[in-house]
């Protein structure tokens, strides 16, 4: 493994979607070392979000990793931690860190019984892929689960990628993984649907006529539900207000 100096990590990333290579991006800034990425099927654009990161294999990042970050497919996840497992990657005192929002630590008990300290952070924005994202992380939250004695080191993480730790009990991750699926899909319809009555009846770029009545509206329906709301970001900037949307990893 990398070693640590005043507090900071070798960072691995396993997954080189839309979400790995920004958690790396926003951990690098943070003042953390990338030493290595999983293979993507978009080299170019993981380049261009962690430039002159190392491509490894899965078991090379496990073992030179201090910090562990795994944004794979929800399918995925079980079956690589208990694959990598079997193999005696997982190291005593290892941060292995998931980004699914179903899944709390348990899905980390094979890591854990090789001695690895399990987290599950969640960022609740919708990952583009791109270094747009990390703008979105520092308006945002994050859903945090961790053993009470390591809670401290989740929240940490999570605020070090630009995000307000929010703590989400074990047993309350599929109910929170509801609540993340139902605002993605039901907006990602409803803005289908509108578009697409707007381009029947000859609005050229419906998406951007409705960009502005969109997000009022769901800013003022977040406000109405929450009335103690506080909104994340810039506080000079009296337009920031917009809740970011969620996104499964």
């Amino acid at each position: 493994m990398s070693t640590a100096r005043d507090g900071r990590l070798g960072v691995g990333i396993i997954g080189a979607g839309r979400v790995g290579p920004v958690i790396g991006a926003a951990l690098g800034g943070a003042g953390h070392a990338v030493i290595g990425i999983t293979a993507g099927s978009d080299p170019d654009r993981v380049d261009a979000v962690l430039p002159g990161v190392p491509v490894l294999e899965t078991q090379d990042v496990v073992r030179r990793a201090e910090l562990v970050v795994i944004a794979v497919p929800r399918e995925e996840l079980p079956g690589l931690v208990a694959g990598l497992a079997e193999v005696g990657a997982w190291q005593p005192g290892q941060l292995v860190l998931h980004t699914d929002p179903a899944y709390g630590i348990e899905v980390l008990t094979p890591a854990a019984r090789s001695g690895a300290i399990p987290l599950a952070v969640h960022p609740a924005i919708s990952f583009s892929g791109t270094s747009i994202d990390l703008k979105q992380l520092a308006a945002a939250y994050a859903a945090v689960t961790a053993p009470a004695a390591v809670l401290p080191i989740a929240q940490a993480l999570a605020v070090e990628i630009g995000c307000e730790p929010v703590v989400v009990a074990e047993a309350d991750r599929p109910a929170y993984a509801e609540a993340i699926a139902t605002a993605t899909a039901f907006s990602d319809s409803i803005v289908r649907q509108a578009t697409g009555l707007l381009s029947a009846v000859g609005v050229e770029s419906p998406g951007r006529y409705l960009s502005a009545l969109v997000r009022s509206t769901i800013d003022q329906a977040l406000i109405d539900r929450t009335p103690t709301l506080e909104v994340r970001g810039d506080a000079g900037d009296e337009h920031n207000d917009a809740p970011v949307d969620a996104d499964r990893d």
